[in-house]
């Protein structure tokens, strides 16, 4: 089985990105890099009788209209916790900030974190977790919502592609690990971008 962390790790470095405006065609090759990493045996988080038959992870069309440029509050104060997952395991956590922005109309906020393991390894000391519902969790999209990797910006904005929000793990295999949303970060919006469910 691999390690949740690692796998974390992985998508952290390979997708991890700073950009201020969409870019249709980088969203495109995030969609290509996620798919050759579910098809390889190697990494992929399938099991062995859907790897089998693994075409394409079935995401929404890309639009522009779920990325977002936020508002970033930091929150330097906070206390780290365990981040509640689908076993036992409860991970060191610590909320980073506080995101503000606006999708159809509605004023949005999701609370962002980190991993006090990752950033221990300098290499993703900038690393942040964004996990996420949203009106379409458990119809069009997974269950347990799915997830964002960012980085922490220079300034006070942070750009935040929902084309490019995955799901855990856990949607694909029991074998895994994986953090729960935190139930303050649930959107009161349909979130129509990035991976949908596995299965019907």
């Amino acid at each position: 089985m691999r390690c949740i962390l690692m796998a974390f790790i992985l998508l952290q470095s390979i997708f991890g990105f700073s950009q201020k405006q969409f870019d249709r065609t980088e969203a495109k090759k995030y969609q290509e890099e996620l798919n050759k990493e579910y098809a390889d045996s190697k990494t992929s988080p399938l099991e062995a009788e859907d790897l089998a038959v693994f075409k394409s992870l079935d995401f929404y069309p890309l639009n522009e209209k779920y990325f977002v440029v936020a508002k970033l509050v930091r929150t330097p104060k906070e206390k780290p916790f365990k981040m509640v997952t689908s076993t036992s395991r409860l991970p060191l956590f610590k909320k980073y900030g506080e995101l503000y922005f606006e999708i159809d109309g509605k004023k949005c906020k999701l609370n962002v974190y980190q991993s006090l393991e990752t950033i221990k390894n300098p290499k993703y000391k900038n690393d942040l977790f964004l996990p996420f519902f949203d009106e379409t969790s458990g119809k069009e999209s997974y269950v347990g919502g799915k997830y964002i990797d960012l980085k922490i910006p220079k300034g006070n904005t942070i750009a935040i592609d929902f084309n490019r929000s995955y799901n855990p793990y856990c949607a694909y295999s029991y074998r895994y690990s994986c953090p729960r949303v935190p139930l303050e970060n649930d959107l009161k919006v349909a979130i129509r971008a990035g991976v949908k469910k596995f299965h019907d």
